[in-house]
């Protein structure tokens, strides 16, 4: 089969935290190809249900068209290292998406996948791999996850965000992983704080306090700030997303009006969300990689309440340790995310020279570096070594 190497193919769904990433690599791309005076298309390979096709075609690149030209949704499956009857079903899921993918990329050729993770891009890459297609994939935790554990047996380069990451793997498949940080969407490079205020409507001098729990939010981080607003309010405007399935919009009203602007509750922030992150002081938030790093790159301090316990894999606590080892953030773990000790990490983020050290911290680790333009570039190389190749 022969590959076309003006076509692409990404992968990846799930979450927003396997959609986003992906879609700043694939900007990135097409501005490296338009550069040049070439022309590519892009298509998304994601899950046939849940938000997966509507998160990728309300992408619009910087240059104001539509990030990916096509989406094709194909069946999906959960892998659960747990028993459940629902193991059975999906798995004929997982095997219909196999074979939905394996027939989207013969039609395509595409010159490479790109898989960001998530259970819909297991199929996708196996059916690349058998298909002679170079397969990439990347892990943005600062461990695999069983998917991209998975994909890493199909794929020619796995990206990974940590050196850590890399340095954990068996010494013969290190040379197969490129170690890159994890892709922030462009915009956040060029965020204005100013502007942030202005959609915020702040004009006092209080250090802001960005409260995160992810697009959905965190009832624990919420109920955690709603509890001790009295204190919060008297040092720090509290900028509040509570998330779409966790928010209480009764209480959010109620407590705005008691706080008089000094408390700022939105459901969801999306558009505006790069400039509010760089006129927060001070950020308040789950550990999810994305969520992680979009801050980090404008070296926020964090102070970090990861989710764990039965329902995850402990991927938040692996992140949250991790930059706490190297004192980019505060982590409030298990027992320790109480009042007490919310206010002892937010007393200690009051001084200005603390937080100075924390977001040189920060900078340390993210500094300089935009994860999405190299692996871009490591993607643009192999459309050049396409050309004429057959699979």
């Amino acid at each position: 089969m022969k590959l076309n190497q003006n076509v692409v193919a990404f992968t990846g769904g799930g979450t927003g935290g396997h959609i986003y990433p992906g879609l700043a690599v694939a900007d990135e791309l097409r501005g490296m190809a338009q550069r040049d005076n070439n022309q590519i298309t892009i298509n998304w390979i994601g899950c046939s249900k849940g938000m997966d096709g509507q998160l990728v075609k309300k992408a619009v690149g910087p240059d104001g068209r539509p990030t990916a030209d096509s989406f094709y949704g194909i069946p999906s499956g959960k892998l659960r290292r747990y028993f459940s009857w629902q193991n059975f079903t999906d798995m004929f899921r997982i095997v219909g998406g196999y074979f939905s993918a394996r027939r989207i990329l013969k039609k395509l050729r595409p010159a490479f996948l790109f898989s960001k993770g998530g259970f819909v891009s297991v199929p996708p890459v196996l059916a690349a791999k058998h298909l002679g297609i170079p397969v990439f994939t990347h892990e943005c935790d600062f461990t695999l996850g069983l998917a991209n554990r998975l994909n890493f047996k199909s794929a020619d380069t796995m990206f990974v965000s940590y050196e850590e990451t890399k340095n954990r793997l068996p010494a013969a498949d290190q040379s197969r992983v490129t170690v890159t940080g994890n892709p922030v969407r462009p915009v956040i490079y060029k965020a204005d704080a100013a502007k942030g205020r202005e959609f915020l409507q702040i004009n006092d001098e209080y250090p802001v306090l960005l409260v995160l729990g992810g697009s959905s939010g965190a009832r624990q981080i919420n109920e955690l700030v709603w509890a001790n607003l009295d204190q919060l309010t008297q040092h720090f405007t509290v900028v509040h997303q509570t998330g779409l399935l966790n928010a209480d919009s009764t209480t959010e009203q109620e407590l705005k009006d008691k706080y008089n602007g000094r408390y700022k509750p939105y459901q969801f922030i999306y558009e505006q969300m790069p400039d509010v992150l760089a006129a927060a002081d001070i950020i308040l938030s789950r550990a999810g990689a994305n969520s992680i790093w979009e801050a980090a790159v404008l070296s926020k301090p964090m102070v970090l309440i990861p989710l764990c316990g039965s329902g995850t894999r402990g991927d938040q606590v692996d992140n949250a340790k991790f930059f706490e080892e190297k004192n980019a953030a505060m982590v409030l773990l298990g027992e320790q995310a109480d009042s007490e000790c919310l206010w002892d990490a937010l007393q200690k983020m009051l001084d200005e020279k603390t937080r100075s050290e924390y977001s040189a911290n920060v900078y340390k680790m993210t500094g300089g570096i935009k994860p999405a333009e190299k692996i871009a570039q490591i993607l643009y190389n192999q459309l050049k070594l396409t050309e004429g190749k057959e699979s």
